[in-house]
């Protein structure tokens, strides 16, 4: 099998397309797809349990530390107590953080937008399924794929 027949270079090679488009657009507005991704995953009123947004994002909680410390020496940013449980750390966007996710909500929903005026809803209800199932599969481990 050559590897433009594999499920996942396929999906890999999408992603880092979408993450390449991505990246221009941010780069514009002083931010990355990352960082875009963590302020979309920022309530904008209540903000957001640090330990709520790791996962949020399949990220490992170091490298979301990392993020969250650049976020906050761009003023994108800030953290609070919780009030309900002082242990825990809440996130919230400061008024550029706000803008900034404004952008990159703007060029999601913009991209989403072509994406379904090219792809019928049909195939893209097929392609919803399919990828939820691939995601299972993976979620499943190796165990089920090594009884091969």
């Amino acid at each position: 099998m050559r590897k433009e027949e594999t499920v996942d270079h396929n999906i890999k090679a999408a992603w880092h397309a979408i993450s390449r488009m991505y990246n221009q657009q941010a780069s514009k507005h002083d931010i990355t797809t990352s960082i875009g991704f963590v302020l979309l995953n920022i309530h904008s009123d209540q903000g957001t349990p640090a330990t709520k947004i790791a996962p949020l994002m399949g990220l490992e909680a170091r490298s979301l530390t990392r993020m969250l410390k650049t976020m906050e020496e761009k003023k994108f940013i800030y953290r609070e107590p919780d009030p309900l449980d002082k242990r825990s750390v809440r996130i919230f966007l400061t008024d550029l953080g706000k803008k900034k996710k404004e952008v990159s909500r703007a060029t999601v929903l913009l991209f989403n937008n072509r994406v379904r005026e090219v792809v019928s809803e049909t195939k893209l209800k097929v392609f919803f399924e399919v990828m939820n199932e691939i995601n299972q599969l993976a979620a499943s481990g190796m165990a089920e794929l090594q009884k091969v």
